[in-house]
Parts: C-alpha cells; sequence; structure tokens
C-alpha cells in the first residue's frame, strides 16, 4: 500500500522505527493521515505503536508526532482579549480537582474549556463523576462550547468529533495493545488535544506514587519535561506540578461521593489536600498567564473566590448550561444541601473497624481504587457502564490517633455485602503504627516552569 509521498509503504514505516529508525516529517505525517482517514489497518496502527514502545521517539519526532496529531481536526480560535488556559491530570485516586478548579479560574476571569476523560483501569474519570449529576450532559458541539465561555466562563466536556480525530483512534489502540505507558505516545495524546484548544496557559498536574501511572519521582519527572517541552513548543504557556498519589486526594473516592466533596470545597470547606491541589494548579495558571504577579498571589485569588462563592455560582451556572435543571443545581449548591435526594444513593453502607491502635501512616488509594472498581464504580472499556453510587468515604485523616474497633471507612456498595477477600483487601489499605511520630507531607513536590523545558 502506497501513501501521499509516493516513496514509502506503511509497511517499511513499521520497519524503519522497529530497527530504530527516526522519522521524517512527511513519515509522520503519512502515519497520523492514514489513522484519521483509517486507510491503514488496525494491526498495522498496533504493530507501529509497539515499535514506537520499544524504540521510543526522539524529542524532536515527538514533537512531529504531537504537532500532526493536533493537526488532524479542528483547533479552536477564540477572541484576542479572552484569557484562555486548562489543566490537565495524568489520574489518580479521587481526584476531583477539576470540578471546583475550572469555576474558580472563571470567577478569576479566565476561560476554561476543560475537555476531560473518562476513567479506566483503577483511575477515576472528570466526565464519569460530573454524570452522577442528574441531566448533566458532557457532549456538547463546538458552538455549544463557545456560548458556554462567552456567558460563563467554563465547561468540562468530552472529546468532540472534530478535535484530535487521530487521537480517538490512537487512543483505543493503545490500551488494546499495552502501549499506554508509551512516554512519546503519552505526550502526543495530551498535548495535542491542549494544543487543539487553542490554549494560552496550560498546568499540567503530573502524579507519582503506588496509585499512580508512574511509581517514582524520577520517571513522574521525565514525562513532565516531555508534555512541558511540547506544550511550549506548541505556543501553549506550559508548566508543571509533580504531586504525591498513593492516598486519596481528600476523604471520598467514586463518583456521586466525589461529586458531594468537590461541592463542599466550592462552600469553602473541602479537605487540606484537595485545597492545596485546587490553589496551587489555579495559582500557577494564573501567575504563568501574568495575570497575577506571583504564584502566591494566584493562589490565595483561587482560595478567595473558593471562600466568597463566587466560585460556586460559576459552577451552578456550568450546571444549567450543560443541562441540570436550575431546581437541581440551585439545591446542589445551596448551603446544608442533601446532595444524595438529587443523586443516587447505594442500597447499603459498610463501615470497617481499625484493627489496632496506633497512629495512621498510610492509606493505600491504589487498594481501595481496585475494590471499588470490582464494586461497580470503575470500567475495563471506554464503553462500560459504570455504577455512580459506589464509592468510598475515609472516616479518619493521616496523622490521626486511632482505637481498635473505631471505624475509618464507610463503603457504599449495591451488592448485599461486601466478600472476605473485598474486607481483607481493604484492611490491608490501612497501616498504623504504635509510634506517635508522623510528619504529614505536602501533595505538591515540585514544580516544572515553562522555561525549564528545554
Amino acid at each position: 500500500m502506497s501513501f501521499t509521498n509516493n516513496t514509502i509503504t506503511f509497511p517499511e514505516l513499521i520497519r524503519l522505527k522497529r530497527d530504530g529508525g527516526e522519522f521524517s516529517d512527511e513519515d509522520i505525517k503519512v502515519f497520523v493521515q492514514g489513522v484519521k482517514s483509517r486507510t491503514i489497518q488496525d494491526s498495522q496502527i498496533g504493530a507501529m505503536l509497539m515499535a514506537i514502545w520499544l524504540k521510543g521517539m526522539s524529542k524532536e519526532e515527538t514533537l512531529r508526532l504531537t504537532r500532526e496529531m493536533m493537526k488532524s481536526g479542528e483547533v479552536f480560535v477564540w477572541p484576542d482579549e479572552w484569557l484562555v488556559v486548562d489543566k490537565h491530570s495524568t489520574g489518580g485516586v479521587g481526584d476531583k480537582v477539576s470540578l471546583p478548579l475550572a469555576p474558580a479560574l472563571a470567577a478569576c476571569g479566565c476561560k476554561v474549556p476543560m475537555i476531560s476523560g473518562r476513567g479506566l483501569a483503577h483511575t477515576g474519570g472528570t466526565l464519569d463523576k460530573l454524570e452522577s449529576i442528574p441531566g448533566f450532559k458532557v457532549n456538547q458541539s463546538v458552538e455549544q462550547i463557545k456560548q458556554i465561555l462567552q456567558d460563563i466562563g467554563c465547561c468540562i466536556v468530552g472529546q468532540t468529533e472534530s478535535l484530535v480525530p487521530a487521537d480517538r483512534v490512537l487512543y483505543a489502540l493503545r490500551d488494546a495493545t499495552s502501549t499506554v505507558d508509551s512516554l512519546p505516545l503519552i505526550t502526543g495524546s495530551i498535548i495535542s488535544k491542549k494544543g487543539a484548544e487553542g490554549l494560552k496557559a496550560l498546568i499540567l498536574d503530573v502524579k507519582f506514587g503506588r496509585a499512580a501511572l508512574y511509581k517514582d519521582l524520577d520517571s513522574a519527572h521525565h514525562l513532565a519535561r516531555s508534555l512541558v517541552t511540547a506544550g511550549n513548543n506548541l505556543g501553549v504557556k506550559t508548566g508543571a506540578v509533580l504531586s504525591r498519589m498513593d492516598a486519596p486526594i481528600g476523604r471520598c473516592v467514586g463518583n456521586a461521593v466525589e461529586v458531594c466533596e468537590a461541592l463542599d470545597c466550592l462552600k469553602g470547606r473541602g479537605p487540606d489536600d484537595l485545597n492545596e491541589l485546587v490553589s496551587t494548579l489555579g495559582g500557577y495558571l494564573l501567575w504563568m498567564s501574568s495575570h497575577s504577579p506571583s504564584l502566591e498571589n494566584g493562589k490565595n485569588e483561587i482560595i478567595q473566590k473558593l471562600m466568597n462563592g463566587e466560585a460556586l455560582k460559576k459552577f451552578e451556572d456550568m450546571l444549567v448550561a450543560q443541562g441540570v435543571s436550575a431546581d437541581v443545581a440551585c439545591s446542589l449548591c445551596a448551603d446544608g444541601a442533601d446532595y444524595f435526594q438529587h443523586m443516587k444513593q447505594a442500597t447499603h453502607q459498610t463501615e470497617l473497624k481499625s484493627q489496632h491502635d496506633g497512629t495512621v501512616l498510610e492509606i493505600d488509594g491504589l487498594v481501595l481504587a481496585k475494590v471499588l472498581h470490582r464494586l461497580g464504580a470503575g470500567r475495563n472499556k471506554l464503553d462500560e457502564k459504570i455504577d455512580h453510587s459506589v464509592g468510598a468515604e475515609l472516616l479518619v485523616d493521616m496523622g490521626q490517633q486511632v482505637t481498635k474497633g473505631q471505624s475509618w471507612i464507610k463503603i457504599h456498595h449495591n451488592s448485599p455485602e461486601l466478600s472476605a477477600h473485598q474486607h481483607s483487601d481493604l484492611q490491608k489499605a490501612l497501616v498504623i503504627h504504635s509510634c506517635d511520630k508522623f510528619k504529614k507531607e505536602s501533595r505538591v513536590a515540585q514544580f516544572i516552569h515553562p522555561n525549564m523545558s528545554q
């Protein structure tokens, strides 16, 4: 099969990468256009993905791939006076940061066209969380997105059909071919979509730890530099925060329960670690985009918008704009709201007891997420349905003194009872020690600034 340049076939391209060769601009254009038009067989695309996974790509190849993927569909264009910004997280447990962050940034005068994804494996998806709210529509047309940004300043939506169509094909095949963790493919997927959003600034939350894709700081740092370099080379001022992902963020894990916690954050009473991530990521964006004179000023402005109700009002308006009835949106955002008056609640709640006296040293987010996944909170394939009501509430904090028999977690489930195996796994997630020494670490471990990317 020959392609547009009439000089190289796709099997020859596969062979070139298999043998460690470097792709030219034209080679990558042939690859991306063939993926987009589906003129290349899935088996051939899979072979190419595996060749890239095995042999890697140079920085130049990665930038070429990212740029061509971005150009494979529509690239948003906004009015010059708009400060268009966004955030991307590499995924974790209990990560509901986007829900309060987008409206807080909108309350600061930014425009936030947040294009998010669904949960896969043990990580939760922002779109799944929002679909816990009756009526919320994650699928919006390009014109609808533009109107919501004009009227409100933020939206949280799924990827449109016209945005980076090549990534839609590659994303599904990466999962099927076990090439999800390829650095150039991750970079191309994330940054091509963000570049197509027409952003002026982008902040990346690159997570590391037991419950993250990358387990240690060094490998997460390597990914962050690749992402930041690609973003800046596409003309988007891009920085990164490296954050710890061992214990869940906040106290809630699951879809509906995380929406509840995000609403509490928007009402000025969120857990400390969630507030830290929201204010740090938002403050960094405000500083990078020259909206604020310093990181501290930016963080303080985000905190102010969470405390004075302006971010909450933006969230309420966004709910209505994306299909939620005004009555439901108003009720959810009211002080003292009964969230489960509107969102589905699981039929059973089971509390587990601490088996020892001592200090809470660890709560393993990965173990907790895997149990909830098996109970129905997650999916293995993108088209699988999930149970939005399944989740967990932590009843203790890291560093807290607990006594034997004290409840430490509440599981929301629809199965009649938890199995002995699930009980055992959950109890292993709680690490208690008799010592009273505990050093609480910040979620944020490191920053990578735009000028540090090269």
